[in-house]
């Protein structure tokens, strides 16, 4: 199943995101609170998915932005808020072990 995943995002896509992050991406974790305190990436918030659209104003003025959860499907949800606001600059970097690992790269 693991590899269903793995397999959305192409190598194309982790480069990219590899390069966005190399750049300073604003990274956004929108998972729960609690699921963020069990692990998250390093130099990332938290805005749960709930909270994006009320939280627009911290979007703001950022270059690139990287939004990512457990399996990829609320950062979705996330990506398409932001982009209904206006945001044309936003990745759905798929799971935080995704985007950790791009970092470590």
């Amino acid at each position: 199943m693991f590899g269903i995943f793995k397999n959305l995002f192409s190598k194309k896509e982790t480069t990219q995101m590899e390069k966005l992050i190399n750049e300073g991406a604003f990274l956004v974790d929108v998972r729960t609170p609690s699921e963020f305190a069990e692990g998250h990436v390093k130099g990332s918030i938290n805005i749960p998915l709930d909270q994006v659209a009320s939280q627009l104003e911290k979007f703001k003025e950022r270059e690139h932005i990287i939004v990512f959860c457990r399996s990829g499907n609320r950062s979705g949800q996330a990506k398409m808020i932001l982009e209904q606001n206006g945001f044309k600059n936003v990745t759905n970097g798929g799971t935080w072990q995704d985007v950790n690992e791009a970092i470590s790269k």
